[in-house]
């Protein structure tokens, strides 16, 4: 708005405005005169041209997966295809309102149960409800149906979920918001839970586990389907993180190996775009043994069509308004129908291989502290370059100005200075290369000229922050 303001000039204009279709009142009829302005509010006066210039300006700013190379480890920042903003924008979508009757919205409700229909199809459930609002939402009603059947069975003494230390951050948060007491289960020397270490933690109070499947270091836990039989011979049920399913698309179906609720983020795995907040969208498929307790409504297929039922004595309730994020779920189910069975199994295939073709290729050079072949992403290590005085955070910043953005840093815990690296299906092998030519780079820059990476980046609008005093004085106000 400040810089809107320094270019102002009289008389300029960048809109223009329907002619009024309504009589016209007088304001004073409806507002107390102490809140009417005496004069009309000093809005900057500036000509079509400047006002795209400058939002275009802005937007070049930030870094987004428009841009370039967006390699961000476990959220799978995928480009996302035109069409599936063509299909959200048709005037019958939105135009819907939703306090319509149901007989006037039949088509968005189709849209609804096939997509959960595909999404059941494509990870092995019966059932599936669309209502979380993001991940972690999906993640908070995945242990409130927990809460629900172990409420339904007696199971009062219920009170822990483990959770692996190779699990998404979130879990532990969800576990807590949801009533429950967060277990840390620490994982096997090969970077997976085996049902050894899972029998010593598996006692009469634990109702369920949260297993992240690819985990955070990007490897399949193998040893899932004795997992939950280990888990339900002590009644308690097994809940999978499915943030990773860009690796498993085609190939493994969770609903068959014993999971009882999978959650689904369709802003990462199916394409719709995420970041900075939203927006988002979840959903779950459950077992048969936790079924009745999902969210009401749930959208049904009857002779005269689609419903919404409310009838469910068990369910825990509502979570969310009206239909949930049906602009999103526009575009998951846009981008299924456009890939098909065949298509999300070779998004799976190339998310494998372009993840593998990048850790074969830098794991001479950075530290691989999991060597193995890995599913849609992996984590290095920059612990090597600390004895030159540099961290994985120079590291980042430094690749900023190669015009990519970072990989997650710091993130799983459980491996020092970890970058962790998701190329993700849509990138080239082009872009891979120069993404690993950018990398080695950086690697020699660390011994010969560490003070370069210090005081990166330097390319960018913004230089580098002073962290500790951000955090310390935060200031959202601009």
């Amino acid at each position: 708005m400040e810089l809107l303001k320094e270019i102002s000039r009289e008389g300029a204009k960048g809109f223009r405005l329907p002619p009024l279709d309504v009589e016209e009142v007088d304001i004073k009829n409806f507002f107390p005169e102490k809140f009417l302005r005496d004069n009309p509010p000093p809005l900057p006066e500036v000509s079509e041209p400047e006002v795209v210039r400058h939002f275009v300006n802005l937007s070049s700013l930030n870094y987004h997966v428009d841009r370039g190379f967006y390699p961000l480890g476990s959220c799978t920042m995928k480009y996302n295809p035109r069409i599936n903003e063509e299909m959200a924008s048709i005037e019958e979508f939105t135009n819907l309102h939703p306090l319509q009757p149901d007989d006037t919205v039949q088509g968005a409700l189709e849209l609804i149960y096939n997509l959960q229909d595909y999404l059941g199809k494509l990870t092995g459930f019966k059932h599936v409800s669309l209502h979380p609002a993001a991940g972690a939402h999906g993640e908070l009603l995945g242990l409130l149906l927990i809460r629900a059947y172990h409420k339904k069975h007696g199971n009062h003494h219920k009170k822990k979920i483990l959770i692996p230390d190779s699990a998404h951050g979130t879990n532990p948060a969800s576990c807590t918001r949801a009533g429950f007491v967060s277990v840390k289960v620490t994982s096997g020397e090969k970077g997976i839970l085996t049902p050894d270490i899972l029998e010593k933690y598996l006692d009469d109070e634990v109702a369920g586990l949260m297993l992240t499947n690819p985990n955070t270091l990007g490897l399949f836990e193998t040893y899932i389907v004795e997992m939950a039989e280990l888990l339900h011979e002590k009644d308690a049920l097994l809940y999978m993180d499915g943030a990773n399913l860009n690796a498993l698309m085609g190939y493994f179906y969770p609903g068959k190996a014993g999971v009882d609720i999978l959650h689904y983020n369709l802003h990462k795995t199916f394409s719709t775009p995420h970041g900075g907040g939203g927006p988002g969208g979840g959903g779950v498929g459950v077992s048969e043994r936790v079924e009745p307790f999902l969210p009401v409504p749930r959208i049904e297929k009857g002779e005269n069509g689609f419903y919404l039922d409310y009838n469910r004595p068990d369910s825990i309730g509502k979570i969310i308004s009206f239909y949930g994020h049906f602009n999103v779920m526009i575009k998951a189910l846009t981008y299924i129908l456009a890939n098909g069975p065949d298509g999300l199994k070779k998004v799976t295939e190339t998310a494998v291989i372009n993840a593998n073709y990048l850790m074969t290729q830098l794991k001479d050079t950075y530290n691989l502290p999991y060597d193995t072949t890995c599913m849609h992403e992996f984590v290095l290590s920059g612990n090597t370059f600390k004895k030159y005085g540099v961290r994985t955070l120079d590291i980042a910043k430094r690749i900023l100005d190669h015009n990519m953005h970072a990989p997650t840093i710091y993130f799983p815990l459980i491996v020092p200075e970890a970058l962790m690296i998701e190329p993700t299906e849509t990138e080239p092998r082009w872009v891979l290369d120069r993404f690993i030519s950018v990398m080695k780079k950086i690697a020699k820059e660390a011994e010969e000229e560490p003070e370069l990476l210090k005081k990166a980046p330097q390319n960018t609008p913004v230089k580098r922050l002073d962290e500790a005093k951000a955090v310390r004085e935060l200031d959202v106000h601009w």
